[in-house]
């Protein structure tokens, strides 16, 4: 039998996807894609004789009969961002597990790593947040959102948030983001990123208090990212202790600024040598 592989197609742009996920793509002998969140660009990875599905109207069932049918075939189960996060993958992993097929996972990029490279800047800051909760509000899927994952309970801890596939509902989302014991308020900023590395990438800065205008006047309710907290805009930064000369670490021993300093300059000046 051969390995399906669930590949992270990253974020959109096709030069973002890995190395690993690019082979991938080159040794498949069938790939099943969704062309409602990846760009066909994608598949210029691919063989030319490789077969390509697109599973935007695939149904799951649809998806493991082709696993079944082609057990000696190399398979590509691409999948935007990075598989693990909202990839639906578990249930294919099961079937895999169940009929003792060999697949594996190759990670993508993330639309929140997309995201903050959009807006330029980091999103664990210190003392500003030093977490990052991936989450989303849940309608026609409230079923399957535990009730002690609410977004309005992460919003009473602070830190960072970024809301996926919530596009739809900004109403939902200002308002838990706002509930009662929200470390937020309607001036915590708030970045609006709609199709991120994608051509037609949009991005907006906003507010808690106007989020509800700026995703309408963008007018996307899908492929929308939502990053919330003080992260964005802050400009109060405490130095980290990473690079501190004053820190040290395994790799790096406690010295002044200046011996480090120079202890920097010296090595540079042998690598140009």
């Amino acid at each position: 039998m051969e390995f399906i592989s669930f590949v992270g197609a990253g974020p959109g742009a096709p030069d973002l996807i890995t190395l690993r996920g690019q082979a991938r793509l080159r040794e498949a002998d069938i790939i099943i894609w969704a062309s409602s969140l990846i760009p066909e660009e994608m598949l210029a990875w691919a063989s030319s004789e490789a077969i390509c599905m697109d599973s935007a109207e695939m149904t799951l069932e649809d998806v493991l009969l082709v696993f079944e049918q082609h057990p000696d075939a190399r398979i590509v189960r691409l999948h935007s961002g990075d598989p693990s996060i909202y990839g639906a993958i578990q249930e294919q992993i099961s079937w895999c597990e169940h009929h003792e097929r060999p697949f594996e996972i190759v990670p993508g990029v993330t639309s929140i790593s997309a995201a903050a490279a959009a807006v330029g800047r980091e999103l664990t800051i210190p003392e500003i947040s030093q977490s990052v909760v991936t989450t989303r509000v849940a309608r026609r899927t409230s079923a399957s959102m535990p009730a002690s994952e609410s977004l309005a309970g992460y919003a009473q801890l602070g830190g960072t948030i970024a809301v996926l596939l919530s596009g739809a509902h900004p109403e939902r989302v200002a308002e838990e983001l706002l509930a009662k014991g929200s470390k937020f308020s309607p001036a915590t900023p708030v970045a609006v990123i709609v199709r991120a590395t994608w051509p037609d990438e949009q991005v907006a800065m906003t507010t808690i208090g106007d989020l509800v205008a700026t995703v309408t006047e963008l007018g996307a309710k899908r492929t929308l990212l939502l990053l919330v907290g003080d992260v964005l805009t802050t400009t109060n930064i405490r130095r980290s202790h990473l690079y501190s000369p004053a820190f040290s670490h395994r790799f790096r021993s406690r010295s002044n600024p200046g011996t480090t300093a120079g202890r920097a300059k010296r090595r540079a000046n042998r690598s140009v040598r």
